[in-house]
């Protein structure tokens, strides 16, 4: 087989702007489906041991669905990943206001972050592998953010079973910046729990969080605790069990910080199901990762094939730095200045087990 991408309409988004989806094939037949809004994924077929195909992420048939919803399915989200206690960060001595779109805090980007944007969109064809990249201009004071930031952001998928995020951006004004990609994984291949996926964190550390899930400041070992996934555990062995940062999340929605400080790329974490054999390896160039068990995952419109989407029936593997760090001094910086080149990867290894 070899690799195509072709595209079609998916539809009109406020604003009368055109949305459309590409579908990126590689030489072994795995199929990755993308639209221009939020550079959103809206399915990723990858085969079982078998040899049998299947969607291994959540999302919706139609565009009413992803204008919907506010689970930020498949989506990049920014300026800031992640939250922003209530709303307000400083920086060089002014202070910014921020939506607080999840009461009292600042959420992904604010009300209409990256994730509603329509971007622009360009094929892409090399030696390795196709893919699509998707440029926006932030206009200073969007969403209270400063700065005029250009943005791109590139998904490959090549012939080594990789799809790869890469994301650059520029800014005018001293700005802050930390981008995730926000997929919801089953490798199921359906929307039954995930809770018997295999997961591996290298990671000997997490981020605990306050009542209201913003971190305390505090880098506490995994040791001993329900947090430790240095070694393959099923999602759901720990997360019933009684501790108070797994009530305060209903779950795993926590951030953990990977061993290797340095911005070179680094094996993060392997989700494997045992079930279908399928196995997905996760590198990055970011220094954490958030693990959320999608344990407030609900819509207001049923998902692919209308299923519901319900809790546990997806998992997201968000690399990115640190949730609220423009307000903690203790956490690397996500200042990006005039003349500095924002520059974040990811990649997604897909490979099977057969035993």
């Amino acid at each position: 087989m070899t690799t195509q991408i072709s595209k079609k309409s998916f539809g009109t988004a406020p604003g009368g702007y055109e949305v459309t989806e590409f579908t990126l094939i590689n030489g072994h037949g795995i199929e990755v489906k993308v639209i221009n809004y939020g550079c959103t994924i809206t399915s990723l077929k990858v085969p079982d041991r078998h040899g049998v195909f299947a969607d291994i992420v959540l999302g919706y048939d139609d565009l009413e669905g992803y204008l919907q919803s506010n689970a930020y399915i498949g989506c990049v989200v920014g300026r800031f990943a992640n939250r922003i206690a209530h709303g307000k960060f400083s920086l060089e001595g002014k202070e910014y206001v921020l939506a607080q779109n999840l009461p009292p805090h600042h959420l992904h980007g604010g009300v209409k972050g990256f994730s509603h944007a329509v971007w622009s969109a360009e094929e892409i064809e090399t030696k390795e592998g196709v893919g699509i990249r998707f440029t926006h201009v932030s206009p200073d004071g969007d969403e209270g953010y400063p700065g005029n930031l250009q943005m791109e952001v590139t998904y490959m998928l090549r012939d080594d079973d990789t799809l790869s995020f890469d994301y650059r951006a520029t800014t005018d004004q001293p700005t802050i910046l930390n981008l995730t990609q926000h997929t919801y994984f089953n490798l199921h291949g359906s929307n039954e729990p995930i809770l018997d996926h295999l997961l591996t964190i290298h990671a000997d550390h997490f981020l605990p969080v306050d009542e209201t899930m913003i971190p305390t400041g505090e880098i506490r070992s995994v040791d001993g605790s329900p947090f430790d996934f240095r070694t393959f555990k099923s999602v759901g062995r720990d997360i019933g069990v009684d501790d108070l940062q797994l009530a305060i999340g209903h779950g795993y929605d926590h951030c953990w910080v990977f061993n290797n400080p340095s911005q070179d790329m680094h094996h993060a974490a392997t989700l494997y199901d045992p079930l279908s054999g399928r196995r997905m390896n996760v590198y990055t160039t970011e220094p954490g990762m958030q693990l959320y068990t999608a344990n407030f995952l609900q819509s207001k419109m049923a998902g692919k094939n209308n299923v519901a989407l319900t809790p546990r029936s997806g998992l997201c593997l968000e690399t990115q730095h640190f949730p609220d760090s423009p307000n903690q001094p203790g956490f690397p910086s996500v200042v990006l200045q005039p003349g500095e080149n924002y520059r974040s990867k990811t990649l997604l290894k897909f490979s099977l087990e057969n035993s």
